[in-house]
């Protein structure tokens, strides 16, 4: 939201801000495994700070991971203080795939142990987790070739490039060397716009990348930011599966035509993308 920051730097003050005014008792929890929070974390000098990630500097860390299609399994070494070796928590299943879940579940692990919880109580929470709306919320199926495996419709809210390379990771973790179409309606002109070299590279995972008009959410257009030169910006780094569709109404009959058996569809965006998304396998169907 840097349209309401104005710069980077004043979104770094406001995070340092907000971890400045955490009262005494409290605590910070910083996934330092992205080089701005490494750098947030660095700034915390007055209030206790517990860091987590995939990085051997972390306080609560994620190892051992892999996935399948039940989600990411993976155990938590614990940094202790005076010690070399950390205490474990091990065989946490996630029923999410994603290191990005994966870092979030991390957090939540952190302040779990803060508040009391036994690593049996994390274990079992965990493993019953019933995931978030909209985030990676498989929504359909559909058969492309009748007697074949079917095509599976997943819905995203993600609508930054970050989010959007992490999805389609992790969508990619899960199908392997199966097919991976992403559908994305941008969000804004002004995202589009200030991040537009970020979303010209974060669709690498996917073998096609299907661009639908941007969302306009009460913006006018900016001239040389749309979804035309989105992709042919995508296209010119390196990208071999990139093209528009004229709307979102054209996207069962664009699928039809390249979408083949066990494919997962990636519907990606904030706007109304997801009425389409979870309307798509019953067109598709008819």
């Amino acid at each position: 939201h840097m349209d309401h920051y104005g710069s980077m730097e004043k979104l770094r003050e406001a995070f340092d801000t907000f971890v400045e005014n955490l009262p005494f008792y409290g605590f910070a929890v910083l996934c330092t495994d992205h080089p701005e929070v490494q750098g947030l974390a660095a700034r915390v000098t007055d209030r206790r700070r517990i860091t987590y990630g995939f990085n051997r500097q972390a306080d609560v860390r994620a190892i051992n991971l892999n996935t399948d299609l039940s989600g990411a399994h993976f155990d938590v070494a614990l940094r202790r203080p005076g010690s070399a070796q950390p205490r474990m928590i091990e065989g946490l299943t996630l029923p999410m795939a994603g290191e990005h879940n994966v870092q979030n579940a991390l957090a939540a692990v952190a302040v779990a142990l803060e508040l009391g919880a036994t690593d049996e109580q994390i274990r079992t929470s965990m493993g019953q987790f019933g995931g978030v709306k909209r985030r990676f919320t498989q929504v359909g199926e559909w058969t492309p070739v009748e007697g074949q495996p079917p095509a599976r419709i997943i819905d995203d809210y993600g609508h930054h490039p970050v989010e959007i390379s992490a999805v389609l990771k992790a969508a990619r973790a899960m199908q392997g060397q199966g097919q991976l179409i992403a559908v994305c309606q941008p969000h804004r002109y002004t995202r589009l716009r200030d991040l537009f070299e970020d979303f010209s590279r974060c669709f690498d995972q996917a073998d096609h990348v299907l661009v639908a008009p941007v969302y306009e959410a009460g913006e006018s257009p900016i001239e040389g930011f749309d979804h035309e030169t989105l992709v042919t910006s995508i296209a010119r780094n390196g990208h071999r599966g990139a093209a528009t569709i004229v709307s979102l109404d054209a996207l069962p009959a664009v699928l039809k035509g390249v979408a083949e058996p066990g494919a997962m569809v990636v519907c990606l965006g904030a706007g109304d993308i997801t009425k389409y998304a979870a309307d798509l396998a019953e067109k598709l169907s008819g």
